[in-house]
C-alpha cells in the first residue's frame, strides 16, 4: 500500500525518543495546510494533534501553523490599517471580562482594534462573544463586515469560524481528546489584518517564550505576551505582571507592579455581564474591575509605543479611562 502523503509528518513526531524531532517551520506549514484542506484522515489528525500536545509545539511549528492559516484566508479587497490585534480564546471563570472595556476605550480614542476568538470549548466559562452579545455589540459574520466596523467605530469582533471553519472544528476536539491542541496556541496569532501590534494572553508561564519566539518567526513587529487573568489579555489587578515584548526582533521583559494593595483575588460569584456597562457609565463601582481595565489598557499603550515607560503607560491609561464618554457606552463600538 502506498504511504499516505501526511504520514511523513506523523512519523517525524512519533519515531521515539531518539529519532523523533519537531517539525521545521516549513514542514509545519505544509502539514497544517493539508489539515485545513481536509487532506488527512481522522486517524492521522488525532495522532498528529496528540503527538503535538505530548511534546508541546515549538515556536517554529507555531509560526508554520499560523502561515498555513494565513495562506487560506479570504481577505477583503481593502484591508484596513489595524493598530492592535486582540485575541480572546480562553474565556473567564473567576472574573468578568473587564478587558473588553480596555479595548473599547482604545477604539474611542481613535485606535483600530480587531478582536477575534471562540467559545464553548471549555465548560463553565464566560466567553467574549456572549459578553458582547449581552452588551449589544455586534458579533460579525465576515471580514468584510469587520472592515466596515473598523472604519466606522474602530472596533470589530469576529468569531474563529469566520477566519476558518476548520480551526473551529479542531478547537472543539478538546472535550473529545481530553486535552488542548496546538490550535489553542496558534489561533491567537493569526492576526489576519497584519496589525503592527499584537497582544497575547496566556495561562501557563511556559508559553511566554513560545508565543514571543513564534512572533519573531512570523515577522511580527510588535508583540506583548503575559499571563492574564484566566488566560485572557487582562492584567491581574492584585498581582504583579511580567510582560514579554517583541519589538523589531528584540525581546524585552517588563515587570509591572500590582495595582491594588490587596493581593487576594476573590472570585466573582455572580458574573453579571451588565456590570461592565455599569462600570463604563459610572452607575456601578468595582475597584478590581476598574484597576483591571486601566492596567490592561496601559500594557496596550506601552506595546503600541504611545507610552515610552510603564509608569507613563499607567498614567496615560488612567487619564484615558477617566475621560471616557460615560453617556454613550452603546457607541463604544
Amino acid at each position: 500500500m502506498e504511504l499516505h502523503p501526511f504520514a511523513q509528518y506523523i512519523a517525524i513526531l512519533g519515531r521515539g525518543k531518539t529519532k523523533s524531532r519537531a517539525l521545521t517551520q516549513e514542514e509545519a506549514r505544509e502539514a497544517m495546510g493539508m489539515i485545513l484542506r481536509d487532506e488527512v484522515l481522522p486517524e492521522q489528525l488525532g495522532a498528529f494533534m496528540l503527538l503535538q500536545r505530548y511534546k508541546e509545539e515549538t515556536p517554529e511549528e507555531v509560526a508554520g501553523f499560523v502561515e498555513a492559516v494565513r495562506d487560506g484566508l479570504k481577505l477583503p479587497a481593502k484591508i484596513p490599517e489595524v493598530d492592535l490585534d486582540w485575541s480572546s480564546y480562553a474565556g473567564k471563570r473567576l472574573q468578568l471580562p473587564w478587558f473588553i472595556l480596555s479595548a473599547l476605550t482604545l477604539s474611542r480614542n481613535g485606535y483600530k482594534v480587531f478582536m477575534h476568538g471562540t467559545e464553548g470549548h471549555t465548560p463553565n466559562r464566560l466567553y467574549t462573544r456572549e459578553a458582547l452579545d449581552a452588551l449589544g455589540f455586534p458579533v460579525l459574520g465576515s471580514l468584510d463586515e469587520a472592515v466596515q466596523h473598523l472604519e466606522q467605530s474602530n472596533f470589530a469582533y469576529v468569531p474563529l469560524e469566520v477566519l476558518s471553519t476548520k480551526l473551529k472544528e479542531l478547537i472543539e476536539l478538546r472535550p473529545i481528546l481530553g486535552l488542548r491542541t496546538p490550535v489553542h496556541t496558534f489561533a491567537r496569532m493569526i492576526n489576519p489584518f497584519k496589525a503592527k501590534a499584537m497582544l497575547q494572553g496566556i495561562f501557563h508561564r511556559g508559553f511566554m517564550e513560545t508565543h514571543t519566539e513564534g512572533g519573531r518567526f512570523i515577522g511580527q513587529e510588535h508583540l506583548a505576551v503575559f499571563r492574564g487573568e484566566g488566560g485572557e489579555i487582562e492584567r491581574k489587578s492584585s498581582k504583579p505582571t511580567e510582560v514579554w515584548s517583541l519589538h523589531g526582533g528584540e525581546t524585552t521583559i517588563d515587570r509591572w507592579p500590582r495595582l491594588l494593595d490587596d493581593d487576594t483575588q476573590r472570585p466573582d460569584d455572580n458574573m453579571d455581564i451588565q456590570r461592565l456597562a455599569g462600570l463604563w457609565t459610572g452607575e456601578s463601582h468595582d475597584e478590581y474591575g476598574e484597576a483591571a481595565v486601566i492596567g490592561t489598557l496601559a500594557i496596550a499603550l506601552h506595546l503600541m509605543g504611545v507610552a515610552k515607560t510603564t509608569d507613563e503607560a499607567d498614567a496615560q491609561a488612567a487619564q484615558m479611562w477617566h475621560s471616557r464618554d460615560k453617556k454613550n457606552f452603546a457607541r463604544a463600538a
